[in-house]
C-alpha cells in the first residue's frame, strides 16, 4: 500500500517526508514502548505509536525505522521534525486511538510482522 493510501486511510497529516508518498508499505508494527521497537530487526515495519517525544526519533533512528504514525492527536516537535527531516524519514498525525488506527490499517490490508 503507498504512503499516501494510508494517510488517507487514516485521515492522517503528513508532517515530513511528502516526497515518499509515492512508496509502498506492507507491514506495520504498534507500540509506545521503545523497547519493544528495538527488537524488530530486519523487519523495517511503519511504526504506530502514542510516544511522540525525540526519544522515538532517536529510537527508529538506530533500528534504521523511517516511517512512524503518532496516534491520538500527538504533534511532533519542531526540533522531531526537523530531526526526521534529516534522517529522511516520514512523519504522520493521526487523530484516531491506537486501536482504531491498527484497525484501519489492518482492514486496508496491512500485515503485523507477528
Amino acid at each position: 500500500m503507498k504512503l499516501s493510501e494510508i494517510a488517507k486511510v487514516l485521515n492522517a497529516k503528513v508532517v515530513c517526508g511528502q516526497d515518499r508518498l509515492d512508496e509502498e508499505q506492507d507491514k506495520a508494527f504498534a507500540s509506545d514502548l521503545m523497547s519493544d521497537i528495538l527488537t524488530l530487526g530486519d523487519n523495517f515495519p511503519m511504526i504506530v505509536t502514542g510516544l511522540c517525544t525525540m526519544q522515538t526519533i532517536r529510537t527508529c533512528e538506530m533500528g534504521n525505522l523511517d516511517i512512524v504514525v503518532f496516534v491520538r492527536k500527538k504533534k511532533p516537535t519542531e526540533e522531531m521534525i526537523e530531526l526526521a527531516e534529516d534522517e529522511g524519514m516520514v512523519l504522520m498525525e493521526c487523530d484516531y486511538s491506537m486501536f482504531k488506527t491498527c484497525g484501519l490499517l489492518w482492514e486496508a490490508g496491512l500485515k503485523p510482522i507477528y
